[in-house]
């Protein structure tokens, strides 16, 4: 079946060439992507299927688009954060052919329409940021499933909803848990994250971190790089946890653990790295030291109940972008960052792009993997194969110029068993 192409919906088509400049600056850091390029270019994997992509709309994902664009997918992209979307990449990407619903800070009605669209491709292919796309199309969207051979999840919290798909036999096709695999959680959530939080608080604030105190609420790989960079720009650290392991990790690692009751009265930043609802809430608010900086590092715009805070603000002010100042009944102020959406990606431009690299290269070896697999795999949540994880590390060795030893005959031996 032949599905017809609507034209794109972007905010302004005439900013191209400067998204384009966005992109080509992050290809010449990517050599892995760089690598598969050159490789789909010729092999072309993904020829005669469309691949429906809801990531962060920046730079980086565009050239992963490209990337499978090469290999022979038509490419649907949409944005999975409203903040985040970079409008000149989007007009960038459309004049390469891509098709693209998103733009800049839509409506939450906007939002949904252009998740809608990306589905009415009917696509083959799908990469998830945070299980909307998979939502869709396991509620008002079941018409879109048809074609679905498989997809790929990038983030803890999207990988917790598929698990619940999976749990009770809902979930139609198999997902690939690229969020997941060790070249994506010990560089993109711990170094990436680390970086990129305190690229958009600094950016945003233009204040100095040594010297306070930032609580880290959450000790997943995403809160290790938080609360690492953190301590490396002279804070103090804090670290809230709900489970027992991470939180002597924490402590371990050099932090102090406390409840965030406690830790709502030290800390001068918080930022929360979850991917749960309202782990600031109600009963913190009103203990939080005058001039108190929240921000959330987790994926959705939930982990700061911002309802209740809106609520009890007793002023609502914008004292400078992506900073909202909120006055409190007791007479203190806090400072909430990007809306309470992802600091490092509504109020920055997200993860380095050598980290991406190796993420978004797993992203495009998972939807090989499905396309090689198709109608083997089961519909469930699976992981990165082994071969995959380790050709991306390979790589990017190459490209850093690092040689590693490899096993001698007598070591390989000796692990498959074979001495006395």
């Amino acid at each position: 079946m032949s599905i017809p192409f609507l034209p794109s919906m972007i905010a302004d088509a005439t900013l191209s060439p400067q998204g384009k400049h966005k992109i080509d600056w992050v290809q010449a850091h990517m050599p892995v992507l760089r690598r598969l390029h050159a490789q789909y270019v010729q092999q072309q994997p993904f020829a005669g299927l469309t691949v429906a992509i809801s990531l962060h709309l920046e730079a980086k994902t565009a050239y992963l688009g490209l990337v499978l664009q090469a290999g022979g997918a038509h490419v649907v992209m949409a944005g999975s954060n409203p903040l985040s979307t970079q409008d000149d990449v989007c007009a960038a990407l459309v004049a390469q052919g891509v098709t693209v619903y998103a733009r800049h800070n839509p409506t939450p009605a906007e939002y949904e329409q252009y998740l809608h669209k990306t589905l009415d491709t009917h696509p083959d292919l799908l990469i998830d940021d945070g299980g909307d796309l998979v939502h869709l199309l396991h509620t008002t969207r079941q018409d879109a499933l048809s074609r679905i051979r498989g997809g790929a999840e990038e983030t803890t919290t999207g990988i917790m909803r598929l698990h619940a798909l999976a749990r009770t036999g809902q979930l139609r096709f198999p997902m690939v848990a690229v969020n997941d695999a060790q070249c994506k959680f010990l560089f993109d959530n711990r170094y990436g994250t680390g970086q990129s939080v305190f690229d958009g608080i600094n950016r945003t604030t233009n204040l100095v971190v040594a010297g306070k105190t930032v609580v880290v609420v959450g000790y997943g790989w995403c809160g290790k790089g938080v609360a690492l960079r953190a301590k490396g720009l002279g804070a103090q650290v804090i670290v809230t946890e709900i489970d027992p392991i991470k939180a002597i990790e924490a402590y371990m690692d050099g932090f102090t653990v406390m409840p965030m009751h406690e830790a709502a009265r030290q800390g001068d930043t918080f930022v929360t790295v979850t991917g749960n609802c309202a782990v600031i809430d109600e009963p913190h608010f009103l203990q939080m030291k005058d001039g108190a900086i929240l921000c959330n590092a987790g994926h959705f715009d939930i982990e700061i109940n911002m309802t209740h805070l809106r609520t009890i603000a007793t002023r609502i002010e914008t004292v400078r972008p992506h900073i909202e100042q909120f006055s409190l009944p007791n007479g203190r102020t806090l400072y909430v960052l990007a809306e309470g959406r992802l600091v490092n990606l509504a109020a920055g431009d997200g993860h380095p792009a050598e980290i991406m690299d190796m993420t978004f290269a797993l992203q495009a070896l998972a939807l090989e993997h499905i396309v090689q697999h198709t109608g083997t795999l089961p519909a469930t949540v699976l992981p990165v194969p082994r071969t995959c994880d380790v050709y991306v590390a390979q790589c990017k060795l190459e490209a850093l110029g690092i040689v590693i030893d490899t096993l001698t005959p007598q070591q390989q031996a000796y692990y498959a068993g074979e001495h006395a």
